[in-house]
């Protein structure tokens, strides 16, 4: 009996028409990286301090003065939420209450920022931060709108393989854009820090759900030997494309309402791709639809200059992998038995903590030392050699090790960040870098080993968990990076220290390298300490789909 594969082996590997699909779906992955960490620049925190009014008749020497000074990682800098209490400022000089003189300003009684903050214009002419004030008392809702569209995130990916599987991969694929770009556009017109957050957490359902529709949708279309590519380095590579351009656009563009603006235009441009990119004919199969699954193929094959078979697909044989793909499982089936739950226990731990650290060192570039565009650049562009070296680590070495090793050489030099003298920020700027390198090539490598653990018959539910505990650890990581605000090595070190852990517990997880792929629960490779040993084999015929992963979900 043959598969899909079988039954369009003769289109080929690179024709055009893959090719069309493989750039194009890649290329509707861009926006992602635009809109999955805008926050970066939308939500940044610039420097302030309490406004004083011209009301308060003061000197311009007082006004220079009424603001306390207070010690931040051994430099002093004006307090960002206090100031000398205005009306008692007449029995002091002006000059004895610059740092270093013999006044007591301890003695002097401290208000808060009656009139406002004035706020620092070296990087950012306005943020949402500085619009609706959102520091010292306020300072709570940055982190939280950032958390707020990672739970959208969390939302879409658990609603949208559901959608894409009722009304097909396309359909959701351009709604998701539009609800992506839609709402987008409309956050620029946001009157409040209410309205512009809800809004974002709209936008973050709809920005994962294409991200996931155009995952699938690829997948499916694409040949075995193009997949892994397409997963690793197509996906991967366009979204840090677009996460490259973010800071750029956000350089030239200082203004938040016309940045988000110019970062959802580039949306609209992918309306055309409707009438290029077909429908998934593995869907339309298990659709019972074989006629239109049929069409696509044929228009493929007259696009790659071959000649299609009269019949493609036998009723038959299509009709009875539609019913195996029927067959009912449930989450409960994830811990069934011991040998499974310990790896979905595991899986769920690794996935958080690489999700923690992958945007929680993402989102702090704006707090580390030099320019936050060119830090935000580099840690952009440290992502693609990041997927490059995933993509050679998983056609090459086991996996187990792989995902191991770079999470340690992730965790190891983010420790090392405390260690660099305050002189050096160059050095803790590459450490970080060094840092996103590893833990970005682990979250590259992780989708593949994970969905190689599971069997056939719950490997998206393995994988769909998976996920989810990825978001709940993206949820987590703008708190990571508030920790900052309190002690800037923090950050570093908390999640430094998960990420050797969860390395550490990788190694537990059983070897899938040139294993075939389970399809039952009793075939999955067993867990053994830092051991494993095999199920029940497969048999030969089914070796090599191993590498090959037609349907995993991110």
């Amino acid at each position: 009996m043959r598969d899909y594969d079988q039954a369009t082996a003769f289109l080929g590997e690179w024709g055009p028409f893959q090719l069309t699909i493989f750039f194009l779906l890649s290329a509707s992955i861009v926006p992602n990286g635009f809109t999955g960490l805008s926050a970066v620049f939308l939500a940044a925190t610039p420097e302030h301090h309490c406004l004083v009014p011209d009301s308060a008749n003061l000197s311009q020497a007082w006004k220079n003065v009424s603001v306390p000074w207070e010690m931040k990682d051994g430099v002093q800098v004006r307090s960002p939420c206090r100031r000398y209490r205005l009306n008692t400022l007449g029995k002091y000089s002006a000059e004895g209450l610059l740092p270093g003189k013999d006044v007591n300003v301890s003695e002097i009684e401290l208000e808060k920022c009656l009139d406002g903050w004035t706020y620092s214009q070296e990087f950012y002419i306005s943020t949402i931060v500085t619009e609706w004030d959102l520091v010292c008392e306020n300072d709570w809702k940055g982190p939280l709108t950032t958390s707020l569209f990672f739970v959208g995130v969390l939302i879409g990916s658990f609603v949208s393989g559901q959608m894409s599987d009722r009304f097909g991969r396309k359909k959701i694929l351009f709604a998701t854009m539009a609800v992506q770009t839609g709402f987008s556009i409309v956050q620029v017109f946001s009157v409040n820090w209410e309205m512009f957050t809800g809004l974002f957490l709209i936008v973050g359902m709809g920005q994962i759900s294409n991200y996931v529709a155009a995952f699938i949708l690829g997948a499916e279309i694409l040949g075995k030997s193009v997949r892994i590519i397409f997963s690793t380095l197509g996906v991967c590579i366009f979204y840090a494309i677009g996460y490259m351009l973010l800071p750029l656009f956000a350089y030239f563009i200082r203004e938040w309402r016309m940045l988000l603006l110019a970062l959802t235009v580039p949306g609209i441009f992918c309306i055309p791709l409707w009438w290029i990119i077909p429908e998934s004919p593995r869907w339309l199969i298990s659709q019972g639809r074989i006629g239109e699954a049929e069409d696509i193929i044929q228009r493929a094959a007259k696009k790659n200059g071959i000649t299609a078979p009269e019949i493609i697909f036998n009723v038959a044989e299509m009709q009875y992998l539609k019913d195996q793909s029927h067959k009912t499982h449930t989450f409960l089936d994830l811990l069934k038995t011991k040998n499974i739950r310990i790896i979905t226990l595991l899986s769920i731990l690794l996935w958080m903590i690489i999700s923690v650290g992958y945007f929680g060192l993402s989102l702090n570039t704006p707090n580390l030392h030099g320019d936050p565009y060119v830090n935000c650049f580099l840690s952009a562009i440290t992502e693609v050699p990041a997927y490059i070296i995933a993509w050679l680590l998983l056609r090459n070495f086991p996996r187990r090790y792989s995902t191991s090793s770079t999470l340690f050489l992730g965790g190891v030099v983010l420790l090392f960040i405390q260690l660099v003298p305050p002189e050096f920020g160059i050095l803790s700027i590459v450490l970080v870098m060094l840092g996103k390198f590893g833990i970005t090539s682990a979250f590259s490598m992780v989708y593949v080993y994970t969905a190689e653990l599971y069997p056939t018959v719950v490997r998206n539910m393995g994988v769909g968990a998976s996920s989810m505990a990825s978001r709940l650890g993206s949820i987590l990581s703008p708190y990571f990076v508030y920790l900052g605000a309190y002690d800037k090595y923090l950050p570093f070190i908390l999640m430094g220290s998960l990420t050797v852990l969860i390395g550490v517990f990788t190694l537990f997880l059983p070897e899938s390298h040139g294993m075939p792929l389970p399809d039952t629960i009793e075939e999955m490779l067993r867990v053994k300490g830092f051991r494993y040993k095999a199920g029940t084999r497969l048999p030969k015929k089914n070796k090599g789909n191993h590498k090959i992963l037609s349907n995993t979900a991110l």
